[in-house]
């Protein structure tokens, strides 16, 4: 997937202000131009990377819930990843150890029921 799309997709489902929050820049401006086909420019290989790992959680999320749970999953605290933020810790931890943990947190939330998601809002 080409970064525009991957940053198009990922605004869709987290929302620009987190894509931002995720690539360590202050403002949405730079987000929507790095989605822009037509602008030059481009983030870092290292925020590509980043950005790949919540794409791939986000998908799996995705499978059984709305972006409202996955947005909310994102960026509440997680047992799985000792109670911090997947968007925290895909933005301060390295991408090998971050995404092997945000991943396995996202397959353990994806594979819980779906109604309880529904129900409560969260997980």
């Amino acid at each position: 997937m080409a970064t525009p799309e991957l940053v198009t997709t990922l605004c869709e489902l987290l929302g620009a202000k987190l894509v931002a929050y995720l690539s360590s820049v202050a403002d949405t401006g730079t987000v929507r131009a790095w989605a822009d086909q037509t602008d030059p420019r481009s983030p870092p290989d290292d925020v590509v990377d980043r950005l790949r790992i919540a794409h791939q959680a986000a998908l799996l999320l995705g499978l059984k819930d709305s972006v409202t749970v996955i947005q909310a999953w994102f960026q509440g605290r997680n047992p799985y990843l000792d109670d911090f933020a997947p968007a925290r810790l895909i933005r301060e931890g390295g991408t090998t150890i971050a995404g092997t943990s945000v991943l396995a947190a996202a397959r353990a939330f994806a594979a819980c029921p779906a109604t309880r998601h529904q129900e409560d809002g969260h997980g």
